[in-house]
Parts: structure tokens; sequence; C-alpha cells
């Protein structure tokens, strides 16, 4: 039962700190650490040998690294800088800040 709880509670501060980064690197550097740190868990949990926690600190690393590096951010947000308003009252962006 405490694995499963310290396992639950590392998973959720993982999940936590997974969507950091602003560029390709700091993503695929983030995602080697999350996935390392997970992985070392999960491998501890599943063997009780640092061998376990050694190899799935490795598979982890490699796997969050590679997802890290190919997920994208979500765009930014364009702000309107012009309105134009049509017949019904509504208002349309005719114009957006750069």
């Amino acid at each position: 039962m405490k694995k499963t709880i310290l396992l639950s509670v590392a998973l959720a501060t993982v999940l936590g700190l997974s969507g950091c980064g602003q560029t390709r690197d700091e993503r695929a550097v983030n995602g080697a650490v999350v996935g390392g740190a997970t992985g070392a868990l999960i491998g501890a949990a599943a063997t009780g040998r640092p061998g376990g926690a050694l190899v799935g600190g490795l598979l982890g690393a490699a796997a969050g690294t590679a997802i890290g590096a190919n997920s994208e951010p979500p765009p930014p947000r364009r702000r309107c800088a012009e309105f134009e308003v049509d017949d019904y009252g509504h208002r349309h962006c005719i114009a957006f800040y750069d």
C-alpha cells in the first residue's frame, strides 16, 4: 500500500512539472528529467532492486526526451487591434497586433 501511495504522489508531482519549457531544448531536458525520475520510481517499485530503478530511469529518460522534444506548445493568442461592427451589432476583428 505504501508503494502505491508513494507512486501516486510522485506521478502527480511529475505530471505537474511535465509541461514546462518554451523552446524545443528546454522541453527535451524537462522530459528527460521527468521521464527519468518516473521511470526510476516505477522500476524500483516493480522490482525492488537498484538495477530495476536504473533501467527504469534510463528508459524513462530516453522516452521523456523524445516526447518532450517533439511536443509543441500552444500558439500564442492574437490580440485584436481593430474591430468592425456588422448590421446585427456583432463585433468582428479586422486587424491584429503582431
